[in-house]
């Protein structure tokens, strides 16, 4: 369940206005009074609220986990579920304890609003008392509008009317996080910071894995849910940046306090890539299968739903590994690594001076992979062009917060061609996939008219790359590298 909220303040003397009749045709219940009594749970540094997640247990009502929001404005959107769903929050958790940290009192108002029948939103007032032991620790009140999938329409007429009531706009701060004070609203364990002027190479690598460490455990979450695509693809991501990264900037690390972390890396990013690689071939299927006619279009949608049997059992396998201690000792060794990298001496220059050095490797090699290619290069051939395109990438944005804009715009070229390469290879492996399935008949015969849609792809893709490679191989975008 999606919750959907915002948060008021309100003092002591606030009296809630009369909500009937706000819109036309929009009734107000009759308020409804309960008393909860509500235990949150965390580790003891607590890191479920420092990464934006609530864990409690309600009486009356079980266990409810609350994921991060991902809305910019007043309204926060949170996932929310119900026990057992501890396993959503591994990547938080991992080897850490679950203790007790918050418990609360609330005395709660609910004002139910509807039209013709229909619930549209609740307007709850919650008095709150924080309790340590037998003694409060403390008491606040806060208004939070809940609205229904159908009530957006209400949402400023009810702010509207509350402010003029006396209630007062909020931070949108959770109520353990307000109960347990400072700590809980500290930054999450990794927390990368900008990189300041002057830095060191060291500095720069730390930056560098802070944002895919970051990236990776914030979308972890959303992997083992399966809801959103997006997750596996961005999980994926950090995971190809960090070991493109760790690459990079090995002069400045000591390689064999690393141990079998690029090893394990490599395992979780072919895990997450085979689901990712399904997710991608089954979107373009689809869309391929609009191009057909109708009867075909329905033998498309058999095909695709196959694929759809295959990334389910590539899912069961991510995940399977995600559930492992190999995986939770990982993201611990992560942790760490984002917190204080190995470093060496070379890690103590200043990352201006060897920063042009560092992205020059990785645009070498690409340089070289291009130079021996044959005038019509083979598939797989374009497909580690793709790879290196995307490694000399990730080296321009990691160096890019101090070279600045000339490593941003050779990033940017470098996306260009990895887009077009990638066009290429999906086409491929879409092909590929497309001619390796055990079909007759009809079918057989739908499943070569979208390969031969993705081969006509293909080919235009080809058509395209060289003339991406050209605009990232001008001397102008490489002057900073030196």
């Amino acid at each position: 369940m999606v919750e959907r909220e915002l948060k008021l303040s309100a003092g002591p003397g606030f009296q809630l206005p009369d909500l009937d009749g706000i819109l036309p045709g929009v009734e107000a219940e009759q308020p409804e009074f309960v008393r909860m009594q509500t235990i949150y749970h965390d580790t003891p540094d607590l890191r479920l609220a420092r990464w934006g997640c609530s864990l409690r247990h309600r009486s009356g009502e079980g266990w409810t986990l609350k994921l991060p929001t991902s809305a910019t404005g007043p309204l926060l959107e949170r996932t929310e579920l119900t026990f057992p769903a501890l396993a959503v929050v591994r990547a938080y958790v991992r080897h850490a304890p679950l203790e007790p940290v918050a418990r609360l009192s609330t005395r709660r108002r609910i004002t139910r609003l509807r039209a013709k029948g229909r619930k549209l939103a609740e307007v709850v007032d919650d008095e709150v008392t924080v309790l340590e032991g037998r003694r409060v620790a403390g008491r606040f009140r806060e208004i939070e509008i809940e609205l229904a999938e159908a009530g957006d329409e209400l949402l400023e007429p009810l702010r509207r009317r509350l402010e003029e009531g006396g209630a007062g706009a909020t931070d949108g701060t959770p109520k353990h996080v307000r109960a347990l004070g400072p700590r809980a609203a500290a930054p999450p364990e990794v927390d990368p910071r900008p990189v300041s002027t002057g830095a060191t190479a060291g500095e720069l690598l730390a930056h560098a894995v802070q944002e895919s460490v970051a990236a990776l455990l914030r979308h972890d979450p959303g992997v083992r849910l399966g809801s959103d695509p997006e997750h596996v693809h961005q999980a994926r991501v950090a995971v190809r940046r960090l070991r493109s990264n760790l690459r990079t900037f090995a002069k400045l690390l000591d390689v064999e306090a690393l141990g079998s972390l690029s090893e394990d890396l490599k395992a979780l990013g072919g895990a997450l890539g085979a689901v990712r690689d399904g997710e991608v071939l089954e979107e373009r299927l689809r869309g391929r299968a609009e191009a057909l006619p109708p009867g075909d279009r329905r033998l498309a949608g058999e095909l695709v739903r196959r694929l759809e049997e295959e990334i389910a059992s590539k899912r069961v396998a991510a995940l399977a590994l995600m559930d492992s201690e190999r995986y939770l000792d990982l993201l611990d060794r992560l942790v760490q690594l984002a917190r204080l990298p190995p470093l060496n001496e070379v890690a103590t220059m200043a990352a201006e001076q060897v920063a042009g050095e560092l992205a020059r490797r990785p645009w070498r090699k690409l340089r070289k992979a291009v130079q021996a290619l044959p005038g019509e290069p083979a598939d797989a051939e374009l497909h580690r062009v793709r790879i290196l395109a995307k490694r000399a990438r990730y080296a321009a944005e990691a160096v890019a917060p101090v070279v600045g804009k000339p490593a941003a715009q050779f990033a940017k070229a470098a996306a260009e061609l990895q887009t077009v390469l990638g066009d290429h290879q999906d086409s491929v492996t879409a092909e590929a996939w497309l001619r390796g399935l055990n079909t007759s008949g009809r079918r057989s015969f739908v499943a070569g008219q979208l390969a031969a849609m993705e081969r006509v792809a293909a080919e235009e893709s080809r058509a395209k790359w060289r003339k991406a490679w050209a605009a990232l191989e001008s001397k102008r975008l490489r002057e900073w590298m030196g």
